[in-house]
């Protein structure tokens, strides 16, 4: 069972954000890859004065010919001399594929050679401003104290964009100064985000532009070290990446494809990550402390925690899993880039260091690699000293690289078989920038109704000129796999969308929703989804990972669905375009649907002042009361900020089941915007069996930006 549908969000501004003349780009295809190598002897010492002609390598069992070969000494000259004997090689590492030719013979500049390479990171969006000037005093100490006559260091940020506030220099008077210069407590992403600019409109509802996707999201903090990571690439040297955050916190929905994609283009770019979780040792007492927020009853911000989640250790849990969750990602950027986490350790300064103490002297080798493919596939790499030189050495370098991917004009079979591909491969592709939710609600005995809403910034599609009209192609592909990597559903879907002249010219500040679903039972999945948009080939891929709860387990609480929160219904009948259109008959039948109208989700949870936030969920099977048979059901939502409850809604009654045989009791809830100033929010639905005196609640995090 599958439905699926696309809309097109109205908007409330007319002062779209116009296409922009895209500037010429030229790119050659060198296909060279490089390689850096530590080569140590048995007391781990660099060893220098090795010739290409020392070293073997080969690419998928194939030999390559070593075209670029330079040693970068990092280390003062009296090191450990060459020495005879068998060759031991260690096994923990993959290989850098710089996107950008260097020069044949030459790996790089003289301004860069001999030096190491070390940018230090600071994601301002994670941290804050007491871990902010933790960050600052540490940078200011190595620079200071610790930092070598050998070493170049990059400084960038992050706060609502990448920035790089000062290029590779050794000038420590200049680093120090861009490093004071940082204004602590005044780079918040948020208040970078808060307002679009955009003006009313009589007939649009609100603005949806792309600035939604960068709030609550992952992906973002994550696509700027994939950025970086690319700015580096023209690079040959290696890179080491000191990255001073909060943690990368996961939400539930977060994009695995883009973690993996961030591994993929540092591998490539030759750059390891160091992240430095600037809140060091932390040592609160279960459920929080004392001045933290009320975490247990649906506060955000603070680490502390109230209600019965204290006492069933329900709140001390959860704080804990997010703690680990957060490094956990800190730790596989670490490890899949050949870099390591600080964690857990107030003397921040060690997580430069170790990056300064990783990269001593090391050699860089080039090939230009024969198979030529651009597939996006796993190339296997292998270096070895050659049985000739009779020399002793450990080497350590990456193993392995995911191949660049080219899309170019295919036919309707190679179209196909590159979305299926591109499903399967290892190096996520991620052009295009989506954002995906997943729910579930029970449609009966043990199967559920899994509806997944994906949604595109309208301000990333083109459109081609068609007639009256302007016109683009979208192609879906997913896969949903159990536990056991088992398929358990699949969808391929392929829409056109048709848009009058007048319309179009506003896409730039609307979204695309596309919404299909499946029919699974109970248990943990894993499900992929990607799209393309065939007018230019751009691809986004999202992986999730997402639970179905046997709710026939749950004996002691209320039995909840999945709640959406979304702030626009539509007509079923007006979509901009249903790829099956016999599915339109199924849509009354949906969830979400209601009086002939669909609540579509809101996906990124941003909302704006004048709207109306609308909560549906779903209770299942309450309590009847003896003599009419009937629910007695009530539901309100509070939100908070921080600490501080914002708003109580009045409780709303549900007394009466969907219909007689479902044992479904509907939720509805409608919750004007428009008192509420721009911030961040928590909101929480409280629903109440009143009569099997049972509760259940969930919450959610909610963005409201200005009109």
């Amino acid at each position: 069972m599958r439905r699926t549908m696309l809309s097109l969000l109205t908007a409330l501004s007319l002062l779209a954000q116009q296409q922009q003349d895209e500037v010429p780009v030229f790119r050659t295809s060198s296909n060279l890859v490089i390689v850096t190598v530590f080569v140590r002897d048995r007391n781990g010492k660099p060893m220098p004065g090795l010739k290409k002609e020392d070293f073997i390598l080969s690419e998928n069992g194939k030999p390559q010919t070593i075209s670029v070969f330079d040693f970068q000494q990092l280390s003062p000259a009296a090191v450990a001399p060459v020495a005879a004997a068998s060759v031991a090689v260690e096994n923990n590492a993959a290989v850098a594929a710089p996107r950008s030719p260097a020069t044949t013979g030459s790996a790089g500049s003289a301004r860069f050679r001999d030096r190491r390479l070390l940018v230090l990171f600071f994601d301002w969006s994670s941290l804050q401003p007491a871990d902010q000037v933790h960050a600052k005093e540490a940078a200011e100490k190595f620079l200071k104290e610790k930092m070598t006559p050998f070493d170049l260091v990059q400084i960038v940020s992050f706060g609502s964009r990448l920035r790089v506030d000062q290029e590779f220099t050794d000038d420590r008077d200049t680093l120090l100064s861009v490093v004071s210069k940082f204004q602590t407590g005044e780079m918040s992403e948020l208040a970078a985000m808060g307002d679009t600019g955009g003006d009313g409109s009589e007939d649009s509802e609100f603005t949806a532009d792309d600035t939604e996707f960068n709030i609550f999201n992952t992906d973002r903090k994550l696509a700027a070290l994939e950025e970086l990571a690319r700015n580096l690439s023209a690079l040959p040297e290696k890179k080491a990446v000191v990255y001073f955050t909060g943690g990368v916190n996961r939400t539930g929905d977060d994009n695995q494809a883009q973690i993996q994609a961030t591994v993929n283009s540092a591998v490539r770019s030759n750059v390891s990550f160091y992240p430095v979780d600037v809140k060091g040792l932390t040592a609160d007492p279960p459920g929080g402390s004392a001045g933290g927020g009320n975490a247990g009853n649906g506060g955000g911000g603070g680490r502390g925690g109230s209600g019965t989640g204290l006492f069933s250790g329900a709140t001390q849990n959860s704080q804990r899993q997010q703690q680990i969750s957060a490094q956990d990602s800190l730790t596989m950027l670490a490890e899949d880039t050949g870099g390591k986490a600080l964690l857990d350790n107030n003397e921040l300064v060690l997580g430069i260091q170790q990056a300064q103490d990783d990269i001593q002297s090391y050699y860089i080798l080039g090939y230009y690699s024969s198979d030529e493919r651009k597939d996006g596939q796993f190339r296997r790499v292998e270096l070895k000293l050659n049985p000739a030189s009779r020399l002793q050495a450990r080497l350590d370098y990456r193993r392995g690289y995911f191949a660049d991917k080219e899309f170019k004009a295919f036919n309707s079979y190679d179209k196909e078989k590159q979305l299926n591909d591109a499903l399967t491969l290892g190096d996520p592709v991620t052009d295009l920038r989506v954002a995906m939710e997943v729910n579930w609600f029970r449609l009966g005995g043990n199967v559920y109704f899994v509806p997944v809403a994906l949604k595109i910034p309208g301000s990333a599609i083109p459109l081609k000129k068609q007639g009256s009209a302007e016109t683009t192609t979208f192609d879906f592909i997913g896969q949903v796999k159990d536990a056991k990597g088992v398929i358990a559903a699949n969808v391929r879907d392929a829409i056109k969308i048709q848009l009058r002249e007048e319309k179009a010219g506003q896409l730039g500040s609307r979204n695309l929703v596309y919404d299909t679903g499946f029919s699974l039972s109970p248990g943990e999945y894993r499900l992929k989804m990607l799209v393309r948009e065939n007018l230019t080939g751009k691809m986004g891929t999202f992986e999730t990972k997402f639970t179905i709860p046997n709710l026939a387990s749950v004996k002691d609480a209320a039995r909840l669905s999945s709640v959406v929160f979304g702030s626009q219904r539509v007509p079923i009948n007006e979509a901009v375009g249903v790829a099956d259109k016999s599915s339109l008959k199924h849509q009354s039948t949906h969830p979400l649907v209601r009086d002939k109208q669909k609540l579509l989700p809101s996906v990124t949870h941003v909302f704006r002042k004048g709207q109306s936030l609308f909560v549906y969920a779903e209770l299942y099977d309450p309590t009847l009361s003896e003599t009419q048979r009937q629910p007695t059901v009530a539901a309100s939502l509070n939100v908070y900020q921080g600490r501080k409850l914002i708003l109580e809604s009045r409780p709303v009654t549900v007394s009466a089941l969907k219909d007689a045989r479902s044992g479904i009791a509907p939720v509805y809830l409608e919750l004007p915007l428009a008192k509420f100033e721009p911030g961040e929010y928590t909101a929480q639905l409280n629903v109440i069996d009143r009569t099997g005196q049972k509760v259940a609640f969930a919450r959610a995090p909610l963005v409201i930006l200005a009109r």
